[in-house]
């Protein structure tokens, strides 16, 4: 009995050691790159919460999509994720662009100081879709409110959505048209903003 035992955890040991730990691929939105906003600062501040999301999308997991085989079901990649849950990556990269577009600064919720205005931004889709087994893009979409702090009075909501086909049908494909996808909807969002604070300060 101890000898098969013995044997047994032999077996067990060589099975283990036989398998090489995978590595751990982490990523996050890169260097941003030299700003692409071109818009005339407005004279107002602006607090920005948090990007909010759906639980699904609140950990680093890398989330995609096989939409030819079942389009309602997500999968993540077991070696590759971001350092941060996604709506953490964006809010970081909106709130570098948002810095640009106002005079009076950009103010964090945690800080308690007041605003004119106040941005609250929902995180829907941060994916890679598989149409194909190698064919695949990648996906944003997120709805912003604009709100007078004042007034509490919603100034605006918007609902952004874009999309690109990925280099690659693998995750490193997904990061790189993501980033992409982020500063083009960061861009789109300030385009936005720009409009309807101009609007609402002329009233």
């Amino acid at each position: 009995m101890k000898i098969l035992i013995i044997g047994l955890s032999l077996l067990v040991g060589c099975s283990f050691s036989s398998n090489k730990p995978t590595s751990l691929a982490l990523y996050d939105l890169g260097l941003k790159p030299v700003s692409e906003v071109q818009v005339a600062p407005v004279d107002v501040s602006i607090m920005m919460t948090e990007i909010t999301a759906p639980v699904w999308l609140t950990s680093p997991t890398m989330q995609y999509r096989l939409a030819y085989h079942d389009p309602a079901r997500t999968y993540h990649y077991a070696h590759s994720r971001w350092v941060t849950a996604p709506a953490k990556l964006l809010t970081r990269r909106i709130q570098d662009d948002l810095s640009q577009l106002t005079r009076k600064g950009v103010i964090s919720s945690h800080e308690g100081l007041k605003s004119d205005y106040a941005l609250h931004i929902e995180l829907e889709e941060f994916t890679q879709v598989f149409d194909r087994p190698q064919s695949s893009r990648a996906m944003i979409r997120l709805r912003a409110n604009l709100v007078a702090r004042a007034t509490r009075q919603l100034i605006s909501q918007q609902k952004f959505s874009v999309e690109k086909t990925t280099p690659t049908a693998d995750a490193a494909g997904a990061v790189a048209t993501l980033i992409q996808l982020s500063d083009q909807l960061s861009l789109e969002l300030m385009q936005w903003l720009t409009r309807q604070l101009g609007e609402s300060v002329q009233r």
